[in-house]
Formats: structure tokens, C-alpha cells, sequence
């Protein structure tokens, strides 16, 4: 399918290793310099029945690769080829190619609770102190960045540090709290929210790539849908957990039972950095333990499935950077209950990991908005180890039935695009 040509802004809240090691890729893809590896929508093929396969790309109008451009916000005041040289994710041969395109993208004031993210020294802060403040400069930053950029539309994709873990309470409940709330600085309402809030308000479709708690929140989702505007979230399922969510459903095709999955990480990136407070690793916590339940359903099988031990920690390791190692222990059984053991150690990189799904989910997006989504898009739950449901769906975790979920909404989309072909246009 033709693409409308027109282009698209990417905003980003946290310009950290995920968000420069996205944009770098980026950049060296418009210069034919490397493979979109890890990519459905440059990569994939998908089918429906016994049609030929058909390459995602050729079925839907996304966006361009080089109508792709960027704005950012970030707590700490540095440009994305110095946090990208920092990191140290990518060869210095791949830096060098795109220096000059990183070090203009330079982050705007990025909004702060410092007893949210305790770990990182914010020297790049917005002034103002009021929630509504806040928003408002948010605002006002989303229609420059468009504007400077010359976008004919865009998404913001959120890839800032883990927030300490706050339980939801009343103020979440609804949008009329949540306004009130703001009005409030009530302090259960955090920067993510606040990010989620600017850019619904602004009619620019939103993907939480953080556990941090934001447009999953009742106020919020229905903020979604008043203003008409796709959402998805949370925490980008990389590396562990998208393993996790591989094997646990093997074990329940094959019923052999489980008794225990422990699960441990070293990694030595900001984002570990970060996670070494307790708070921000409970936020973590809670998007990685729901996995296993919901695949496995032990009160349909608890004989298999009914006193599984899950354990899950993570440790700070500077040493390691960026290239996080994931150790897992899976204790189960078989026939007649004799015991076996899986052990996986993946040695991966995080920020390489998630750079393609920050890509996939902003095109994706992209294409929902202009088909007239709305709300929460449970579709794309392939992306997230937290995943949204739609009102009345449960929660789906398993790899495979979430990339089936995928593929046939690409489909849906193609076909409902075909019938409008005036949304094709900017």
C-alpha cells in the first residue's frame, strides 16, 4: 500500500541507552548502513488463510523510514550523541556515521519528581512547580516540536527511567478526579502521567514503554477516548520476559507441570542503575510476576500449576553496561511427577532489544490513529510485558497467541484503510 508521504514526529520522553540507541538505528537505516533486524513492520511477513504471505510493510501505509524525525525531553541535559557515546550500546563506527544527526537532537526540560527517580542527578528540569504548569509547558513543547520539525503528525513513545512504585488510588479513577487532581498537584499523579496527559490532550497517540503507571489508569484511558486517540502500554517485553512468555507456553501445550521459576539479571545501564532503589524495582516487579498466572491459568490446571514459587530480582552491576545477562532457573515435571530442570542464561542487549519495538510502535500507532482508533489498542500487547486489555478481553501473555492477535489486526487495519482511502492523507 502507497504511503501518504506526509511526515512523522516521534517524541520521546526519556532520552536514554532505549530512546538514542532507537534514534541512531534510525538514522543508519536512512542511510542504507544496517538491517532493521527485530522489526515486524520492516521485516515481517503475515498471512491470512491460504493467501501468499505478504510483507507488513506492503500491506499497510507506514510511515516512511525517512519521514521519520525526533523530539525528545530528559531530566538530564545532555544531547543524544553524548548520552548514545555514554551508554555505549552502539560501535564507534556506527556513532560516527550519524554524530551530526544525534547531536542535534537535543532534549527539552523534562518534568521531575525526585522522590520518584532518586538514583539520577536531574540538572535538566522544567521550572514550574504546578502540575497544570507542567502540562502546560508539555503542551506547548509538543506543538513547537511539530511545528520545527515540520510533522504532519506524531506519537510519543515513552522510554524514561522506572518511577517508584505509588499504588493507584481515587484520583485515577475517573477523568474528573484526575483534572482535579491536577489542579491539586495531587502527588500520587507522577511525570509519566503527566507526559500521557499532555500528548492525549494534544491528540497524539501514546505507547508506555515504561512499568511506571500511565495511560492504564482509568482517568487516562478515558481521556483516550474522548479525544479520539490510540494507546498501548506498558514496559517493553524485551529480553527475560519474552523468553518467559516463549517457554511457559511450551510447558502448558505439553501439560508437564511446573513447581518453581527463578529468575535473576544483571545489568549495568542507567536503567539498573535506577532499579537498584528498591521502590523503582517493586514498579519493575509487578510487570514481570503477572506472566506465568495468566499463561499457565493454574485453576484450570492446578494440579499442574496450582503452587508455583516465581521469584524475580534484579541487581545493579555497572561493569556489564548496557549488555544485561538474564539467568533462569525452571524447575518442572513429567510423567508420573519426576523432576526436571531448564536453565537459561541469555546474554543480551537491552537498548537493542528494545529500539525495534519503539519503531514498531510508533508506526503502528501511527496507522491505528489515521484508521480512527481510539483507546486502548490490546493488539499490540505482543510489545509489552504488561500488556492492556481491551474492556472485557483478558489479559493475553502468551508469545504466540499475541503475535496471531497481531497479524490479524493488520490485516483489519489494511482493510479498513482501503475503505477510507481519505485518511491515507495527512
Amino acid at each position: 500500500m502507497t504511503d501518504d508521504g506526509g511526515r512523522l514526529a516521534v517524541f520521546l520522553p526519556g532520552l536514554g541507552a532505549v530512546a538514542t540507541t532507537f534514534v541512531a538505528g534510525v538514522e543508519l537505516l536512512k542511510r542504507g548502513r544496517a538491517a532493521p533486524v527485530g522489526s515486524v513492520t520492516q521485516l515481517g511477513l503475515v498471512r491470512r488463510g491460504d493467501e501468499q504471505p505478504v510483507r507488513v510493510r506492503d500491506l499497510l501505509p507506514l510511515c516512511r523510514i525517512e519521514a521519520l524525525s525526533f523530539g525528545a525531553w530528559d531530566i538530564v541535559g545532555e544531547n543524544a550523541a553524548a548520552v548514545a557515546a555514554r551508554s555505549a550500546v552502539l560501535s564507534e563506527a556506527h556513532l560516527a556515521e550519524v554524530r551530526v544527526a544525534l547531536e542535534r537532537l537535543s532534549p527539552r526540560p523534562g518534568v521531575h519528581d525526585p522522590e520518584l527517580v532518586r538514583r539520577i542527578r536531574a540538572n535538566h528540569v522544567v521550572a514550574e512547580r504546578h502540575h497544570r504548569e507542567k502540562v502546560e509547558v508539555l503542551r506547548r513543547d509538543i506543538q513547537d516540536m511539530k511545528r520545527e520539525l515540520k510533522a504532519d503528525r506524531a506519537v510519543m513513545v515513552h522510554c524514561g527511567s522506572t518511577e517508584g512504585f505509588r499504588p493507584l488510588g481515587q484520583v485515577h479513577e475517573s477523568l474528573r478526579a484526575f483534572e482535579r487532581g491536577l489542579d491539586a498537584s495531587d502527588p500520587s499523579i507522577t511525570p509519566t502521567m503527566l507526559y500521557a496527559y499532555a500528548s492525549l490532550s494534544e491528540r497524539v497517540p501514546f505507547a508506555n514503554g515504561t512499568p511506571n503507571h500511565a495511560v492504564e489508569v482509568p482517568a487516562l484511558e478515558q481521556l483516550a477516548r474522548a479525544k479520539g486517540v490510540p494507546i498501548a502500554g506498558r514496559d517493553f517485553k524485551t529480553g527475560q520476559t519474552m523468553l518467559k512468555t516463549a517457554i511457559a507456553p511450551a510447558l502448558k501445550a505439553r501439560l508437564l507441570g511446573l513447581k518453581g521459576w527463578f529468575s535473576t539479571n544483571i545489568l549495568g545501564n542507567r536503567d539498573g542503575e535506577v532499579l537498584d532503589d528498591p521502590q523503582c524495582f517493586r514498579s519493575k516487579e509487578v510487570t514481570k510476576t503477572g506472566v506465568l498466572d495468566a499463561i499457565l491459568e493454574p485453576s484450570v490446571h492446578p494440579e499442574l500449576y496450582g503452587e508455583v514459587s516465581h521469584k524475580i530480582s534484579i541487581h545493579y552491576y555497572p561493569p556489564r553496561g548496557d549488555a544485561k545477562e538474564g539467568w533462569d532457573n525452571v524447575d518442572l515435571f513429567g510423567w508420573l511427577g519426576y523432576p526436571m530442570q531448564i536453565k537459561v542464561n541469555f546474554l543480551c542487549r537491552d537498548s537493542i532489544l528494545a529500539a525495534p519495538l519503539v519503531l514498531d510502535l510508533a508506526l503502528l500507532l501511527d496507522v491505528a490513529a489515521r484508521a480512527g482508533r481510539s483507546g486502548v489498542q490490546d493488539w499490540l500487547s505482543f510489545y509489552f510485558k504488561s500488556p492492556m486489555p481491551a474492556e472485557g478481553r483478558p489479559v493475553e501473555h502468551d508469545l504466540f497467541c499475541q503475535r496471531e492477535r497481531l497479524d490479524a489486526e493488520l490485516f483489519a487495519l489494511a482493510d479498513e484503510l482501503s475503505r477510507r482511502p481519505e485518511r491515507l492523507r495527512p
